[in-house]
């Protein structure tokens, strides 16, 4: 038969199936070490093909990325951090002549290749691979040395060094966050009346005269007056609520002074005041009323006369205005 059948294994239509051009311009080559980096985010990969495809001088700040692709400046921080830890990139601080300070940065298309040089003895560059597909090259004959030659002879024995490789510099260490203290907790008022919170906080200014370790921050202030407040709610004066947070204080070790001041605001809040029935309120007076027969203004009950106009004794008595 002149045509040939070809049967498709069924794995093929499974898996991706390449359709490839070659490129005769605008291309960049990636190598596969970068592609398919096991370790590497697929963000982080994206952002060092396309940074290795940009001209030299390109700006790649971490706004000037954000404002070209839709990924957050926090995320393409990530991603730039992790190309710096595994060798794609590599940033350093230079002072300019003005004094400014600006960030310097180097891609690396093949950072593989700066790890092997720094684990060699000595920083030397390593012995690349001799080729095995070239005809050893033949033999060159003794030359007579040219008489026309004005070039001064070398001195025997020289040897020209080999050409030696720059070790690469170390990764920069990612600074751990400081770990920020917990927010204060304290109890909350009922009803937080501007009156109330000044006293609190003038309360807790005045503290450091007890002790000077207590002296606070604005910020320390306004986080425990609404406890001090709470405790002046309920009925107690603020010379119990200065001696309950001044009393007894440790002789030493006391770091945080109003994380202590929050632990006695809360773990020692007295118990509301105990329940007032309201007193009896005075009787409401009569409301105005207009006299039938003189048109005065007269308190009573209900309408009629007045009691200067009233003539029937069995009526009850009116409040005069």
């Amino acid at each position: 038969m002149d045509t040939q059948q070809i049967s498709a294994s069924s794995r093929a239509s499974s898996g991706v199936v390449h359709d490839n051009s070659r490129h005769t311009s605008r291309f960049t080559v990636v190598g596969n070490h970068l592609t398919q980096h096991r370790e590497l985010s697929l963000t982080a990969i994206g952002l060092a093909a396309h940074i290795q495809s940009l001209p030299a001088g390109a700006r790649i700040g971490i706004k000037d990325l954000a404002g070209r692709f839709p990924e957050s400046e926090a995320r393409i921080a990530a991603a730039l951090r992790e190309l710096e830890a595994h060798g794609y990139l590599r940033r350093t601080r230079a002072r300019l002549s003005n004094g400014r300070i600006v960030t310097r940065t180097v891609s690396c298309n093949q950072p593989a290749d700066r790890r092997l040089t720094d684990a060699l003895p000595g920083g030397d560059c390593p012995p690349r691979p001799q080729r095995t597909d070239r005809p050893p090259a033949p033999s060159r004959p003794c030359m007579t040395p040219d008489p026309d030659d004005t070039r001064p002879a070398r001195p025997r024995g020289h040897t020209v060094p080999a050409p030696r490789c720059e070790p690469a510099p170390a990764p920069r260490r990612e600074r751990a966050p400081r770990s920020r203290p917990a927010p204060l907790s304290v109890p909350k008022p009922a009803f937080p009346a501007a009156s109330l919170l000044r006293t609190a906080t003038d309360l807790l200014a005045g503290l450091h005269h007890q002790d000077p370790r207590l002296l606070l921050s604005a910020q320390d202030v306004d986080a425990l007056a609404p406890g001090v407040a709470a405790w002046l709610e309920r009925e107690v004066g603020p010379d119990a609520v200065q001696h309950a947070l001044t009393s007894d204080l440790p002789p030493e070790g006391m770091r945080r002074p109003a994380g202590l001041l929050a632990h006695r605001l809360t773990v020692r809040l007295p118990p509301p005041p105990p329940f007032r029935a309201p007193a009896d309120l005075p009787p409401r007076p009569f409301p105005l009323q207009n006299c039938e027969g003189c048109d005065r203004a007269f308190r009573a009950a209900e309408p009629g006369e007045c009691p200067d106009c009233r003539t029937d004794n069995s009526r009850p008595t009116a409040q005069q205005l």
